[in-house]
């Protein structure tokens, strides 16, 4: 069980029934009454978002999901294909499953698989992937005072705001959970 006290970002809970991942929280004190939580829940299965308030203090059980190991091993089309690490069994997920995470699966790259009940939810990455530049403008000298940046699209295909010193065919680490640039390889 868990509670409005122990909430975090990403948390997934069974509510009416269905999986809901936190998004956000709030805790909002009123001048009279009770203190209340106001939620924002992503379907797990669905992928609708939700906003609802609850009762400070209120329990909800905590959905027990499985991650293991995978391969990412090449993409056909809308198709992602995958191996588990342990068994060797062969599986592939859509694009619509994947959501966001197809920007920034490479082949070869190890990913944890998602399941609830035997049922294969998503894939969850890595906090960081290293990506290689494959188009961008040139960045000219003297405009860097600014800390200007620029659009660089990525061997994925995943367009990332960079800064002007980075070229074509520089590997740049990026940030997964917001799709930032951090830092040229």
């Amino acid at each position: 069980m868990i509670s409005t006290g122990e909430l975090r970002k990403g948390v997934v809970i069974e509510l009416d029934g269905e999986l809901w991942q936190i998004l956000d929280y709030h805790h909002i004190k009123m001048g009279r009454g009770s203190a209340q939580v106001r939620i924002k829940f992503k379907n797990v299965k669905k992928g609708s978002t939700v906003e609802k308030s609850f009762q400070a203090g209120e329990k909800w059980p905590r959905a027990q999901l499985d991650r293991r190991p995978i391969q990412f091993m090449y993409r056909d089309g809308d198709e992602f294909h995958f191996m588990e690490m342990e068994t060797y069994e062969q599986f592939h997920l859509n694009a619509a499953e994947l959501d966001d995470a197809v920007n920034y699966m490479k082949d070869g790259m190890t990913l944890d698989r998602i399941s609830y009940e035997g049922e294969t939810l998503g894939v969850e990455l890595p906090i960081t992937v290293d990506l290689v530049v494959v188009a961008t403008d040139p960045g000219f000298a003297g405009d860097t005072a600014t800390g200007a940046r620029k659009p660089a699209t990525t061997e994925t295909g995943l367009i990332v705001s960079v800064p002007l010193f980075v070229t074509e065919g520089d590997t740049i680490r990026v940030d997964t959970r917001t799709g930032e640039y951090q830092t040229r390889l």
